[in-house]
């Protein structure tokens, strides 16, 4: 799944396809931003300010001793479900073997006492695992564990119901937590994880009803797994795959290696609001591959520096995002909340670029430039369908395609200033475009087909804006730059009843 972003001019060979670069302004400036402060406005600052769990075991549960390796694991194989453990301040720690790790059962609680932490010790693989489902588990640090790529430590098994609140998951490799279907992850801090501070993924799909509220995403994809394996596209603050139906609200994501929120293949029915997404190495939002959502009332800021400044370098001129929708769009067809993807009320202050519209015209279902692992739409579900000569044709001309369609970018707040972002071009764009169609030799999305239809047909509109800085305008392909008075005119006609003011640094 999810390679993002590919080149304008595909190689020679087309089976050689390189990573699309994304583009950035020139500086000589590579380092990572600093750490972010906390910010002004209120926010989840649960890493610094965790809540304290209960200081005396609940009547009726089940105390755990830290001084007995593997007690957890043993209590809970020898309790019934529902069963509520209470473990005592301390250090806890599982048997030291690889695959030790606490095996719920349905309805079973774990509250931790002030000070109570269970460690893995760069032994264990997991922390929490099994198929039991409303499994809670409050005020507990899960730390040390070493989860393989692509895996996670709490809920490794994708358990459905899993309730965690207060809690600080941190520094284990893969991911700090999976998640199953009705999952609440509230008021917890995801630090310093290798891979993903959660990885949102369940084996032949079923997440519906996910909850990501009021919680602290900072540090994560520690290992730098982007680096390690070019274009793997598994890596971000949290990753969301084939998750129908999400709220992800009130949370603080910042200071992630690569981007702070991904939903990649599949995802439908997002609400993405109040949420505070700033100084991400990359992109604050992808939304690829995916249908339905809405996003706002967000505050957006000093997002894509490191990533941005680091294509630019490349000498690319792909318009990098800060909120990045890619193969995606309103279908109405799918049931959701919605069926467009709305983008309002949000404030984008002084990141790497805006908001980009992208469509890969040799990304679709059955051909060998789609990098989601041989999944198709949501539309068509036998990806065989999707071959000459039906696939020229309606309905699966327009069904075997993700579309970015029916995407409305209104009453934002757009601020850029240069000399906060230390850069001179290329960080200044808003973008709606396509690469020229070439491959493979049967597709019918061949030429300019795509980058017509995005721009001009398929119902993504800007407008009722406000911009302060200096802005610059992409539309059909990288070649196409534009300044504002462009933008509005014919044919685009974007940005009606938006307005564009420059400012001292811009």
């Amino acid at each position: 799944m999810g390679i993002k972003w590919r080149r304008w001019a595909l190689p020679a060979a087309p089976l050689a396809l390189a990573l699309l670069a994304a583009t950035g302004c020139e500086s000589t400036q590579a380092a990572r931003p600093k750490p972010t402060a906390a910010p002004t406005a209120p926010v989840a600052r649960v890493c610094a300010e965790p809540a304290a769990g209960p200081a005396k075991a609940p009547a009726g549960a089940v105390t755990v001793d830290p001084a007995v390796a593997g007690d957890l694991a043993a209590k809970t194989r020898k309790s019934p479900p529902n069963t509520t453990f209470w473990l005592r301040p301390g250090t806890h720690r599982l048997q030291p073997d690889r695959y030790a790790q606490v095996v719920p059962k349905e309805g079973n609680r774990y509250l931790g006492a002030p000070g109570a932490v269970l460690d893995g010790r760069k032994t264990n693989q997991y922390a929490f695992g099994g198929t039991a489902r409303d499994v809670t588990i409050r005020h507990l640090t899960v730390q040390g564990f070493v989860a393989p790529h692509d895996e996670g430590v709490v809920n490794h098994d994708s358990a459905d119901g899993w309730v965690i609140e207060h809690a600080t998951i941190q520094h284990n490799s893969g991911a700090g937590l999976m998640a199953g279907a009705r999952q609440r992850v509230r008021a917890s801090c995801l630090r310093d994880n290798g891979q993903y501070g959660m990885n949102a993924y369940k084996g032949g799909g079923g997440i519906t009803g996910l909850v990501v509220e009021g919680n602290e995403i900072t540090g994560n994809n520690r290992d730098d797994w982007e680096r390690r394996r070019p274009g793997c596209g598994c890596t971000g603050g949290v990753k969301f795959w084939a998750v129908d139906g999400a709220d992800v609200r009130g949370n603080w994501v910042h200071d992630n290696r690569g981007a702070g929120l991904w939903a990649d293949t599949n995802n439908n029915d997002f609400r993405i609001e109040g949420n505070v997404l700033e100084a991400n190495d990359g992109a604050a939002l992808i939304y690829e591959t995916s249908y339905n959502a809405v996003v706002r009332k967000n505050t957006i800021r000093r997002n894509n520096w490191v990533e941005g400044r680091r294509y630019a370098d490349r000498g690319d001129s792909f318009p990098l995002a800060t909120v990045y929708v890619s193969e995606s769009g309103g279908e109405p067809r799918i049931r959701a909340r919605t069926d467009r993807i709305e983008i309002y009320g949000n404030l984008l202050e002084n990141n790497w670029s805006g908001i980009t519209l992208w469509e890969n015209a040799d990304r679709f279902c059955n051909s060998p430039a789609n990098t989601s692992s041989g999944e198709c739409t949501l539309l068509v579900k036998d990806t065989g369908r999707c071959a000459q000569p039906a696939i020229a044709t309606a309905p699966l001309y327009a069904d075997c395609r993700w579309k970015t369609q029916r995407v409305d970018i209104h009453d934002n707040r757009f601020v850029l200033d240069k000399s906060v972002v230390d850069c001179t071009a290329l960080c200044d764009r808003m973008a709606v475009l396509a690469n020229y169609g070439t491959y493979p030799d049967w597709s019918p999305y061949q030429g300019e087909r795509v980058a017509e239809a995005i721009t001009g047909e398929q119902h993504n509109r800007w407008y009722d804006n406000v911009y302060l800085g200096a802005w610059t305008f992409v539309a059909h392909d990288p070649s196409r730059t534009l300044d504002s008075g462009q933008w509005q005119g014919m044919p685009y006609r974007q940005d009606e009843g938006s307005t564009f003011r420059a400012r001292d640094g811009g």
